[in-house]
């Protein structure tokens, strides 16, 4: 393929890109922005392969079809509630690969270049190296803290910022050494040097970022892994992998700032762990832990509140997730909204494990996507609401975050559910969050909780629905229609 039709195939598969980011930004459009995606990325692909600087095609194969097998049969294998540890090892195949095109195109460098030309490619392949390094070792801690490997508590080590700093000093002082050295073998020293340091570098921040905050980790590493190839573009004067690169960049900690404010976090306060806060204040005192009686219900109950209600709101968690009851919960919706009742869902912006993620799931339930909320727009219909059904969320609806300032994830907006006139909260146990954070929800008079398998649990609650339906029929009682003015 010819230079010139190469870039003609670049820039189809840049606007294709952008096209795909636009579809993603709502949910009506996700399905078609993953088509332009996938179809940018093969035009990329394939115009890279058939290009002039690509020759030996048995070693291209040997390398991408394996990886094609493995990656098609993970992704099919993988479920739901595994996708943000799968995210976030992904990231750190990007990272990784920044690290090696940095240090595999030092040692191929061209004699050709010299002066300024020579300073600048040595530069980029400095910095790709470090962005590189830091993706890769970020990446792998949040996948051990998804997986539960690694505790979710963040690790607060005396003078973490100090330590920090003393890491990118080094790495800088070490950048100058490289840039200084004329010679392959005594450049390749600093570099090597650099990338231990910023590998442990990306261990610290990310080990110093606790559980609640984890999706932000999530959108930021996504952030990362595009400067890292954007990065590797310029390193292999790419301009396709540089255009990708900074727009998957870009798009990641445009993410990572909005929910940061909608966690009510300082950005560089997440990313580095805590940076500027009291974090020793963070602790809950004996003194300060929920104290009350839990309420036990039942599946009756629950059913008989449900069908008394005329509001109902439904608020889901990880452990939606992980009961794989999205399914069950929709048809619940369904015949409440066949039986007249207003039923909507609230989502929290970090609700889940990654951003979107209870999005996804209640999409592939087949969920109307005018009935889901985000959390400003449902927290002030909450006094208005009969009952509300907590679905395996925990610290997304945690009332510490707003009545206790001690608390770790004081000042975090959540979803207000103890202003509705019943809760009922549907948990296995009442271990605390992911965030490690007890939550006083539970003792509250007017909640409910309701323990067990949360798909067992909706499924058992819609079958009683049924019935309660079918004795109003028998008892010669009108059966509950849908209203034609309910608003969604």
């Amino acid at each position: 393929m010819s230079n010139n039709l190469l870039i003609v195939a670049y820039i189809v598969a840049s606007a294709l890109f952008i096209l795909s980011l636009g579809g993603l930004s709502d949910q009506e459009t996700a399905r078609k922005g993953n088509v332009y995606g996938i179809i940018g990325m093969l035009i990329a692909f394939i115009a890279t392969a058939l290009s002039l600087d690509v020759s030996k095609y048995g070693i291209l194969a040997s390398v991408v079809l394996p990886g094609a097998v493995i990656g098609a049969i993970v992704a099919s294998r993988v479920a739901m509630t595994s996708m943000p540890e799968l995210v976030a090892i992904l990231h750190s195949f990007v990272g990784i690969a920044a690290v090696l095109v940095g240090i595999v195109n030092y040692l191929q460098q061209s004699q050709s270049l010299t002066g300024a030309e020579l300073t600048i490619h040595q530069i980029e392949i400095f910095v790709g190296v470090f962005i590189g390094a830091v993706t890769f070792t970020g990446s792998v801690i949040a996948f051990g803290k998804l997986r539960g490997i690694i505790s979710s508590k963040p690790l607060l080590l005396p003078a973490r910022h100090l330590l920090n700093l003393g890491m990118i000093g080094a790495s800088v002082l070490l950048g100058a050494q490289f840039l200084a050295t004329e010679s392959i073998n005594n450049g390749l020293q600093p570099l090597l040097m650099m990338f231990i340091i910023a590998s442990v570098l990306g261990v610290h921040l990310v080990m110093a970022i606790g559980g609640a905050d984890m999706p932000v980790v999530i959108s930021m590493l996504n952030s990362y892994s595009g400067w890292a190839a954007a990065a590797a573009g310029f390193m292999l004067s790419n301009d396709l992998l540089i255009i990708t690169g900074a727009l998957v960049g870009s798009s990641g900690a445009i993410l990572s700032y909005i929910m940061c404010k909608a966690m009510n976090r300082s950005f560089i306060s997440v990313i580095l762990g805590g940076f500027g806060a009291d974090t020793s204040a963070a602790t809950v005192g004996d003194e300060e832990r929920p104290v009350g009686e839990v309420r036990k219900t039942t599946i009756e109950d629950t059913a008989e509140l449900l069908d008394n209600a005329k509001s109902v709101v439904i608020v889901p968690g990880y452990g939606m997730a992980v009961a794989q009851a999205q399914h069950a919960v929709s048809n619940l919706a369904k015949q409440l909204r066949d039986r007249g009742v207003q039923i909507r869902f609230g989502i929290h912006p970090v609700a889940g494990r990654m951003p979107g993620h209870m999005n996804v799931l209640l999409a592939e339930a087949n969920v109307p996507y005018d009935i889901v909320l985000e959390m400003d727009e449902i927290n002030e219909d909450f006094p208005k609401t009969d009952v509300v059904l907590v679905i395996g969320a925990n610290d997304t609806v945690n009332p510490s975050a707003l009545e206790n300032p001690n608390s770790p994830i004081a000042g975090m907006p959540v979803l207000e559910v103890w202003k509705a006139g019943t809760v009922v909260v549907m948990k296995r146990s009442m271990a605390s969050g992911y965030a490690g954070v007890e939550n006083p929800l539970f003792y509250k008079d007017n909640t409910r909780m309701l323990f067990g398998d949360a798909k067992k649990n909706v499924e058992e609650i819609v079958i009683k629905l049924t019935q309660l339906s079918q004795e109003s029929v028998d008892q010669g009682l009108p059966k509950k229609v849908v209203l034609s003015t309910q608003t969604s």
